[in-house]
């Protein structure tokens, strides 16, 4: 039996948005799109910092989901821009919170891939109560050696032309430790220089987040300002691991039991090289 494969749905214009104010500062973008009153589903983008993209809307059948998408804190078009001030994982899972409170659900539909896989999980290994379904794509659990693998010895392996374009702005004594060498320049008071190091942060992922060259992926990490808040937010995030324990998420899956779930591979050719993609039948 031949398997068609299936496109996006059709371009859908959100029927509601806003900001919500979620404290210290921040106001974080929401939007809905679908029908309202439908099954209710939540949408978590990649990144962190990548921000959602008017296609994500089109993962949902319009007609038989109401879905929620987010700009998580500090990007897309979420204030301030690129702000690290209260911006951590579990900011975020508080944020998810709060906007399931003011879509008025008890729970809904969890949806989530590369990092959003990994906020995907901990909110519903925090809340499990709260998710009517899980699904993830591009699992990343945020270990050291995922980690290692994308910003230290690995990938590098596999785009050695573009490493070297990542490691040009750390001099050679540094290189050690990519993520904290970059974590320095783009927390330091010198704006060129963060911003040097923004672009060359954001386009090393922009250009590797496919095995083969996709210029309609990868041009949006090429633009100052969308770099430098992806760049700053998500070198946070990774030096910090998350603000979670090595492991957490995998040692933390048995609170996720009573959860109907799915883990939805890529196709090779859109896998990112640093993240396991997997299928469950």
């Amino acid at each position: 039996m031949t398997e068609v494969l299936r496109t996006l749905y059709p371009e859908i214009e959100p029927y509601a948005s806003g900001h919500l104010g979620v404290g210290d500062g921040h106001k974080i973008y929401w939007e809905r799109s679908g029908t309202p009153g439908a099954k209710p589903a939540i949408f978590l983008h990649g990144g962190p910092g990548g921000g959602f993209s008017p296609s994500h809307r089109r993962l949902f059948d319009p007609a038989l989901y109401d879905v929620l998408l987010f700009d998580q804190r500090g990007c897309g078009k979420s204030t301030p821009h690129a702000d690290l001030n209260a911006n951590t994982t579990w900011h975020l899972v508080a944020d998810i919170e709060r906007l399931r409170e003011m879509a008025g659900v008890e729970k809904w539909q969890v949806f989530g891939g590369s990092w959003g896989s990994t906020l995907a999980l901990a909110y519903a290994e925090k809340h499990p109560e709260r998710v009517s379904e899980l699904i993830v794509r591009g699992i990343y659990t945020l270990t050291k050696a995922e980690l290692d693998w994308y910003y230290q010895f690995g990938v590098s392996e596999m785009f050695p032309d573009k490493w070297e374009r990542f490691i040009a702005p750390i001099p050679s004594e540094e290189r050690h430790e990519m993520m904290h060498a970059y974590n320095r320049r783009l927390t330091g008071a010198d704006r060129a220089v963060a911003l040097e190091a923004a672009k060359a942060w954001s386009i090393w992922e922009g250009e590797t987040i496919t095995l083969l060259p996709e210029k309609s992926t990868s041009g949006k990490f090429e633009e100052a300002d969308f770099a430098y808040a992806f760049a700053r937010i998500e070198n946070h995030f990774f030096v910090n691991a998350g603000w979670m324990d090595e492991g957490q998420l995998l040692r933390d899956a048995y609170k996720l039991k009573d959860v109907p779930g799915v883990i939805r591979a890529r196709p090779l050719r859109h896998a990112l090289p640093g993240k396991v993609c997997l299928a469950i039948a």
